[in-house]
Formats: C-alpha cells, structure tokens, sequence
C-alpha cells in the first residue's frame, strides 16, 4: 500500500466537514497523528530520562503523550471528540511502552479528571489552540520529579483511579509539528521538529535530530544568547551574532551524541543523519553564516564519537554540562574539526 504522508492525510482530512462519507478518511488521520506523536514522545522519553543525571531542570517523568479537543480544527473537533472518546478537556493520546503510565495502568484514550493536586477541569484554553495541553503539560513537570501521583480519570465512561510512580526527567516538552517541511527548533524550555523528520529518516536518525534539539536546551542556549543580545532570524547570519550561534550550534553537536548513547541509541545516528540530511537540507547563504558547514559536523561528530565509545560508563556527563553557567564566550572553532 502507497504511504500517504502525514501532512498530505491531514490535509485531506480537513478538506472538508466530517461526516459519514469520510469517516474512514478521520479515523486513518487521526490514528496517524497519534502514531507519530507516540513515536517522538518515545524519543523524548528515552532521551530525558536516561540524561537526567545531566539535567539542572528537572520533572516527573510519567510517559503520558497529552492532547486535547482544543488543538483539533473547528471542521474536525466533532469528529476528534468521537473517536477518542473524549470525556474531559485533556486526554490521554498514547503512553510510552514501558514508562510508569504503563505501569500505572493507565491507557490510550482515558480523559484526565484529576493527576496530582491538579484540577484538569480548572485548566484554561480557547478552541483552535494548545493552551490547554501546555498549561496541563507546565502543572504535571512542576510536581515533585519524585513523588507518587494519584490520578482520576473516565474510561468508557466509568471512572478510575491509579498510582503513578514517576521517573526523574529533564524538563522539556516535546511537540510534533505537522508539516511537508523540515522544521525543528528548541526555545529552552520545548523541542519542536517537524512529522517529516520522522517519516523519512530511520528512528535513530530522527532521535539524533531530536537529541541536537534537546541539546539547546540542556544547555540553556536560549537564555545564554539572549544575555549576549543576539539578534534571532535571519539577522543570526551577520556580525558578532555569528560566533555565538556557531558555537551553540557545536556544542549542541558535541552534547547530542552523548545524550544518544546514555539512552540506548547509536550515537553514530547523528553522523548518519547529516550525511544525508547536509546535501540537500543545510544549505543556503544565511544557514552557512549561522552553521557551521555540514561537512566539518560531520568531522567534528566522528572524532567526538570516537572517544565516548571508549568509554562504557553510563551516563557520561560531558564538559561542556560544567560549561552552562557560563556567559557564551563565540569561540567556535576550538570546537570545529574541519574536513579536508
């Protein structure tokens, strides 16, 4: 059978009102959405608790993937409320196989009454937005990283209640974007990247990606290049702006490799994914001023990998974790390894 990319599914999907006649056409969206959503809250699963050890932000790790009839479109809502069953504003979407979700008991489709102290039904949020989702996401990482959370939901409507028993985890969200394009961004406190990444590169590729990402915000890169008065967007390619950007963009290379091997991945999935992602993707006058070169990542990677692998200790904390307190100093090509 022909694979019909997400994006392109759920532009069919929303072509139109829902209704009988494409039915089936909601249901293979909606369960492709959720797919994909599991697949990159798995690869955030694995990557923030398996590093929490290098993580000064911390949250209770629970394997619960969230969403809400908030964040579906107006023309699909009806339709949304009905396959997943909604009883309440934040529903469970997925749980990772193996997490304290799992564990717990809970499962696919429960809608969320009360987890810890938080009162699901108090949340606020508008229609067409995640607002909902992130307020609950931001209530659920500000419980102890710890401590045991009660929680009250509705399954086919009858009530339940469990005991989860979390995980430490490093605090960041982690959002699918649904989009043909190659998309991925982190703002210190959420990894964004795009369903593409996940569809066309292998699982370990795609978790590189996402550990690249994470890297940012472990290393609080954000807040330090706001300190440094950067300027964002298409402006990161020119004057002082550069250096700063260049080296948050190494170290984030440099950091992501080790973050893959203390969860389990090959750490030489980074390597691999910008040898095919470099070519085609990383090019472009204002990436190049921004970026180091696609080629000299690949270099600088293939050296870092060589000296973690000697190395079987887990989980290595690397130096650059010592470094993040620290004002960015633009010294980038300390870090580059050029390939010649």
């Amino acid at each position: 059978m022909r694979h019909t990319p997400l994006a392109a599914c759920l532009a069919l999907s929303l072509a139109g009102p829902s209704g009988p006649a494409n039915a089936g056409q909601d249901r293979q969206t909606f369960e492709a959405v959720r797919e994909a959503d599991l697949k990159l809250a798995t690869i955030g699963w694995r990557l923030a608790v398996s590093n929490a050890p290098l993580c000064d932000r911390l949250e209770p790790g629970t394997g619960l993937q969230l969403h809400t009839l908030d964040q579906f479109e107006a023309g699909s809502r009806a339709a949304a409320a009905a396959h997943f069953g909604f009883a309440a504003a934040v529903a469970v979407e997925g749980v990772v196989v193996g997490s304290p979700a799992e564990h717990a008991g809970i499962r696919p489709d429960d809608s969320l009454v009360r987890i810890g102290s938080i009162d699901i039904a108090a949340l606020q949020g508008q229609p067409g937005t995640t607002q909902r989702l992130v307020a609950a996401q931001l209530a659920i990482a500000n419980l102890p990283p710890g401590a045991p959370i009660e929680v009250e939901a509705i399954r086919a409507g009858a009530p339940v209640k469990a005991t989860l028993q979390p995980i430490p985890a490093c605090r960041s969200r982690f959002e699918l974007f649904l989009t043909s394009g190659y998309n991925a961004s982190a703002d210190g406190t959420m990894v964004k990247i795009s369903s593409q990444f996940l569809e066309v590169y292998t699982p370990e590729q795609a978790a590189a990606a996402v550990a690249h990402e994470f890297s940012h915000n472990i290393l609080h890169h954000r807040d330090r290049l706001e300190a440094r008065g950067v300027d964002f967007g298409m402006l990161s390619g020119f004057g002082a702006n550069v250096k700063y950007f260049r080296q948050t963009e190494l170290q984030a290379d440099l950091l992501s490799v080790y973050l893959l091997a203390n969860a389990g991945y090959p750490p030489r999935a980074s390597i691999a994914f910008w040898q095919r992602f470099g070519p085609s993707k990383a090019g472009g006058i204002f990436r190049s001023r921004s970026h180091p070169h696609w080629r000299d990542r690949v270099k600088t990677l293939e050296a870092e990998v060589a000296k973690l692998e000697t190395i079987s200790a887990r989980p290595m904390i690397p130096g650059l974790i010592a470094e993040r307190s620290q004002p960015l100093s633009g010294d980038w090509q300390s870090l580059l390894i050029r390939n010649k």
